[in-house]
């Protein structure tokens, strides 16, 4: 079913997203309370006769159950037996309405030994062969250690196991720190957070709250901030891989609402194995849920890993991703494999990327694989480290992204990537992003004092941070977004021809439409063209100096003020120039704006056909595309409007 009175779910091909939710009735209910004194998986589910434990519930579902779960801590996984059989006869778990359910792939320990025998100096220090000498008495540093007890993994040890699983075909090794590659899946908690792994032990004495894994992964050594006694801590160990997931895969409408899930010890995608995971089932809502400290991946939605064998007539994806908070998971928030129909909104995924994988692959606030008629609207992006904030990789149709906020990107390539994506349409709109550091070793920008750089032919790739990201993708549209303070451009595009054989992953980054977009101090550039093979029009280049507007091919490059691209490619013709400062205010949703006192340098002045806008209310309305009928907020634009995602600015 869908809604075309809901201007934000209208599809890039004109058609509203297919909404499939209903007000599902069940006619079976089951209690669990982990508190309740009366609580018995020997009871019989009801309400006056809880279960304890939600595994006993998960037995017992079938269609059109209903399983609501009593604000507690629940060390266990939930493994429905059984899924829905359509929309209007699902299986949901449900915290409680007001109770906090905490799923926690972890286990309290409380057995500590001082840790001995083991050198706190780095053995480089010991070559000459003197024996070191022995550790005072009265050394500060607290080194403690926990005998894993193997009853508690039941087959599991993900301190035996390291991040990276089986696929690793396409990790650059030359590139690569592989140290997080291969730490331990296994995490330590103390009080609720993760304490760093080291790859050594003597690595304990020189930084606290850090811990260490020996060889056969039964023992952990560790050291907590300011060398205090874990006995004055909660000290918690990850001791299994997911808090959700179904007992045998193509399980399917299955709802998750209000949990809080944490702790999960998953190995780097792929395959994708979330915290949360819909184990390559269809029609599955995830909503209000809050999934802390993965491992790696937060919640997958998809088919899991390409090396499974595709079963015909397979449906993937139909999955719905709402109003969650995902916090600190090591590679990705949110991954889908060949995810179509997904509705992903109204989420805050932050502190993306800690494991520093990015050279998997996979690392992103969502990664999704050929997203066909999807819908990403309203979602915050924040705090991303070394990785996308969204990434759609390869064979992208019809999807929308829109109303979203991305926020620091950190050491960040770029925030958004569209991977060989050549058939159909994909928009991008009314979107946010802002803050894009790029990731780059500065040692390598060449130096270029004087007049070295003026006559090359072309930029070097030794800086980056993009906007918005294309590699062989063609027929997108970036319209009325507000993109500022990118390392490198806003919008950079290249093509991909080599890949255009055997695995159709090519495109040549043509016949993109950029439209009415504000491009706001982004360093090198605010579009890059592949060739003119594109269109540019009605956007607002704020505090941007130098060639800014540039079309790589054919060579030699160039390198274009807002004249120059109007007069010899016709671009912009509606575009404007402008000198003062914006900064958005993303909890209210609003534009603000500032006078600034500078000069741009060698501005051109009236006299050459360029003229410079100081007065933000002097800002000319632009013709509104069809296809982008509202803004950020969700108000109707009517006829003309301003560039940038709002409607009106705030000052």
């Amino acid at each position: 079913m869908t809604n075309n009175n809901d201007l934000t779910a209208i599809l890039p091909d004109g058609t509203g997203f297919e909404f499939w939710e209903k007000d599902c009735s069940y006619d079976r209910t089951l209690y669990v309370a982990c508190d309740d004194q009366n609580a018995s998986d020997d009871n019989d589910g009801s309400i006056n006769a809880p279960f304890k434990t939600i595994g006993r519930a998960a037995e017992q579902v079938r269609p059109s159950t209903k399983v609501i779960i009593r604000g507690g801590i629940y060390r266990e996984c939930i493994t429905p037996a059984a899924g829905g059989s359509d929309s209007d006869h699902m299986v949901s778990f449900e915290a409680y309405p007001g109770e906090q359910v905490i799923i926690r792939a972890s286990e309290q320990v409380t057995d500590f030994s001082k840790s001995s025998g083991w050198r706190l100096e780095p053995v480089a220090e010991f070559s000459s062969g003197t024996r070191p000498a022995k550790a005072a008495e009265n050394d500060p540093r607290k080194i403690w250690k926990h005998e894993l007890d193997p009853d508690m993994f039941r087959g599991y040890n993900p301190f035996c196991a390291v991040n990276i699983i089986h696929d690793r075909l396409f990790i650059e090794y030359d590139k690569t720190d592989m140290t997080t590659y291969l730490n331990r899946r296994g995490c330590v908690y103390c009080d609720g957070e993760p304490l760093k792994q080291v790859a050594l032990y003597h690595l304990l004495g020189e930084e606290d709250n850090t811990y260490w894994v020996e060889a056969n992964g039964q023992t952990i050594h560790f050291r907590l901030k300011n060398d205090e006694d874990p006995k004055e801590h909660l000290i918690e160990i990850s001791v299994r891989e997911q808090c959700v997931t179904p007992k045998e895969p193509f399980l399917s409408y299955i709802r998750i609402k209000g949990l809080v899930c944490e702790h999960a010890a998953t190995g780097g995608p792929v395959p994708q194995r979330g915290a949360i995971s819909s184990f390559r089932g269809h029609h599955w809502i995830v909503e209000d849920c809050t999934v802390n400290h993965a491992n790696t991946l937060a919640i997958d939605i998809g088919n899991e890993c390409w090396h499974h064998e595709r079963i015909e007539n397979q449906i993937i994806g139909y999955s719905v991703i709402r109003g969650c908070t995902i916090r600190n998971p090591g590679v990705c928030g949110i991954a889908g494999l060949y995810a179509e129909h997904m509705l992903i909104e109204d989420n805050v995924i932050e502190g993306t990327g800690w494991q520093k994988m990015e050279l998997s692959w996979e690392a992103a606030g969502i990664k999704l694989h050929n997203s066909v008629n999807g819908l990403i609207r309203r979602n915050v992006f924040k705090n991303t480290f070394r990785a996308d904030h969204l990434w759609l990789d390869c064979g992208n149709e019809n999807t929308r992204i829109t109303s979203n906020i991305f926020m620091n990107g950190i050491e960040q390539r770029e925030a958004i990537f569209i991977e060989c994506t050549k058939d159909g349409v994909n928009l991008i709109d009314n979107n946010i992003i802002w803050n894009v550091e790029g990731r780059f070793d500065p040692a390598l920008v060449p130096k270029e004092p004087g007049s070295t750089g003026w006559y090359k032919l072309s930029e070097t790739d030794a800086v980056n941070g993009y906007g918005i990201y294309c590699e062989g993708t063609d027929r997108l549209i970036v319209a009325h977004n507000l993109i500022g303070k990118c390392r490198h451009s806003g919008y950079y595009a290249k093509p991909v021809a080599f890949r255009m054989g055997g695995l159709e992953r090519g495109g040549t980054s043509g016949k993109a439409k950029i439209k009415n977009n504000i491009f706001y101090d982004c360093k090198e550039a605010a579009i890059v063209f592949p060739t003119a093979d594109n269109e540019a029009e009605g956007n607002l280049y704020l505090c941007m100096t130098g060639g800014f507007l540039r079309v790589m091919y054919p060579m030699p490059e160039v390198c274009l003020d807002l004249k120059t691209w109007q007069e010899f490619y016709g671009f912009d013709l509606a575009g404007q120039f402008a000198w003062f400062a914006v900064e958005p205010d993303t909890e209210n949703l609003t534009l603000g704006l500032k006078d600034r006192d500078d000069e741009p340098v060698n501005a051109p002045g009236p006299d050459k056909g360029v003229k410079l806008v100081r007065d933000p209310d002097a800002i000319e309305k632009v013709s509104t595309p069809e296809y982008v009928k509202y803004d950020i907020n969700g108000e109707s634009r009517e006829g003309a409007s301003l560039p940038g995602p709002f409607i009106r600015w705030k000052k």
